[in-house]
This record gives C-alpha cells, sequence and structure tokens, in this order.
C-alpha cells in the first residue's frame, strides 16, 4: 500500500501469534472504497485508549461491534496497531450502541436523529425487528416502522434496502471465510462479484483466477478443494492448462510443444488422490483448439 498507514513486514520470518479481540468501532481513519483497505480506531471493553486496527473490509462503519482475529504490530510512526485477518460482525448489545450502529451512515435513511427515535421506541429489541419483522417480505409486522413518529414510508422502503445489501454483504464474507478465503482476497472477490459471488465462487471457483487480481491458480485450486470440488473436475483441468501456459508466457515462450505442455499439467494437477492422465488432458486441449 502507498498510504502513510501501512503497517512494516515484520524483518524476521516468524509467524506472529494470532489473537481475538473485541470491540466497537469508533471512527475511520482512512478507507479504501476499491481495495477495502482500511485504518479504524475501536473501542474495546474495559480498555480505556482505543484501539488502532487495519486490515480489509467489505463494508465498515462506526458503531459496528467486531470480533476480531490478527496479531499485534508496531508501526514506527503510528504505534501500536491490530493487524486483521479476519473478522465478524456481532450485534451491539447497549441502547448507545445501537444508536450509534443505526445512525453511522451504515443504512441509508437513517442518521443519528432518526436512530434515537427508532431505539428509543424499540428499545434491545430494534436490531431483531429491523432484521426479521421489518425486512422480512412475507412478515405480517413489516410495517412496524409506522409506529417511529416521523419516518416516511419512503425513508422505511430505503432503510430496508440498505439493510438486506448490508446482509448480503455479510453472508458473502461468512461464505468465502468459512471457504478459507482470506478477509483481503474475500473483499475483492465482493468488490468484484457483488451479491453473486456466492453463486460464481460455487459454481467454479477456478473463475477468481482470472478474475481477481492476485488470486492466481494455486489459490483458487485451495478454494476449490474447500469447496468440494473434485480433483478431476473440467474446471480443475481448464485452469491448471490455463496456468502451465501463463507461466511459459512469462518466462518468455510463445508456446509450448504438446509433450512439454501435457507432461507439466499433469504434473501442476497431480495429487495425493489423483494422478491426471495424458488421455485426459490431450481431450480438455484437442477441445480448447476445437472450440
Amino acid at each position: 500500500m502507498s498510504n502513510g498507514y501501512q503497517v512494516n513486514q515484520q524483518s524476521n520470518n516468524a509467524t506472529p501469534n494470532q489473537e481475538s479481540i473485541t470491540g466497537v468501532v469508533q471512527r475511520l481513519t482512512f478507507h479504501s472504497e476499491e481495495s477495502g483497505y482500511t485504518v479504524a480506531r475501536l473501542q474495546r471493553p474495559k480498555v480505556s485508549e482505543l484501539t488502532t486496527i487495519t486490515g480489509s473490509f467489505a463494508g465498515i462503519q462506526p458503531g459496528q461491534t467486531l470480533q476480531l482475529n490478527g496479531f499485534w504490530r508496531e508501526h514506527p510512526q503510528y504505534g501500536l496497531q491490530f493487524q486483521v485477518v479476519n473478522y465478524k460482525e456481532t450485534k451491539p448489545a447497549t441502547i448507545t450502541g445501537i444508536e450509534k450502529y443505526l445512525g453511522s451512515g451504515l443504512i441509508k435513511g437513517v442518521g443519528p436523529v432518526t436512530a434515537k427515535r427508532i431505539v428509543a421506541h424499540f428499545g434491545l429489541e430494534t436490531l431483531d425487528i429491523i432484521e426479521n419483522q421489518i425486512v422480512g417480505e412475507a412478515s405480517p409486522l413489516e410495517n412496524r416502522l409506522h409506529e417511529v413518529n416521523g419516518i416516511a414510508k419512503k425513508r422505511i422502503a430505503m432503510i430496508k434496502k440498505a439493510w438486506n445489501e448490508q446482509k448480503a454483504i455479510k453472508e458473502v464474507m461468512v461464505f468465502l471465510q468459512t471457504h478459507g478465503v482470506s478477509t483481503t482476497y474475500a473483499v475483492k472477490i465482493y468488490k468484484n462479484y457483488g451479491d453473486k459471488a456466492i453463486e460464481i465462487v460455487t459454481n467454479n471457483p477456478y473463475q477468481l483466477a482470472v478474475d481477481i487480481y492476485g488470486i492466481g491458480f494455486i489459490t483458487a485450486d485451495q478454494i476449490a478443494r474447500n469447496l468440494g470440488v473434485p480433483s478431476d473436475s473440467e474446471f480443475r483441468y481448464r485452469a491448471g492448462i490455463t496456468h502451465i501456459l501463463n507461466k511459459a508466457s512469462e518466462d518468455g515462450h510463445c508456446y509450448l510443444p504438446q509433450p512439454e505442455l501435457v507432461e507439466q499439467v499433469c504434473q501442476c494437477l497431480k495429487t495425493d488422490n489423483h494422478q491426471p492422465t495424458e488421455e485426459a488432458i490431450l481431450s480438455i486441449i484437442c477441445h480448447h483448439v476445437l472450440s
């Protein structure tokens, strides 16, 4: 990163011990909409000073309560920072936390004043009501927000739309992280595919090597394994062939002789429980040429 907030890498090869911390986001010091890279200040329970956190986030706003996994690093200019490896959002547990969460700008159509009115009416049940009664299309209690003075029908529609968008982000992030995708890549995948991320990654995780900068065949292959994609999948074979040809191109070659290509692809696709055959590789190559 070129911004001044990046934490320097450790000079040795030791892997830092990961820890877990929880807190409420107080403010954003830096946030890149393109990459998701963020520097934020976190209020932790029973800790008087704010904690600086850095990492990639698909969506982050003041007022969010986050459980973060990562490790501590000392920045030469900005001091001690917590570098986030992965995270999940939890619901605010206090009236003040809920007010700040709703009024943070996370939900379009709700500012601090409106948030205060909503929470004053619904109390600690506010988020559950929005999640289960206002947003749910089939719920007979969909219009509970009409109980709050000063909230027009148009604003209720905005709140519903914004809440559903945030819910979609969370679902994508949870899905990707559950299947071994790092937070950094998960953010890139969501930024690229949006709400279709789960569908695309499930259908063909090797598409990530084509569409997402920084994800190559090896990373996509690991994600595919975590998703249960079989080792002899045609998607995997096609991606392996493309991977070997791209490597040859990077090495300055214009082409590879077929026997050499087949040999390298077989070696690339070999696993502990799968040995590709030359016939299978040739079948895919011929299909590529003919199509």
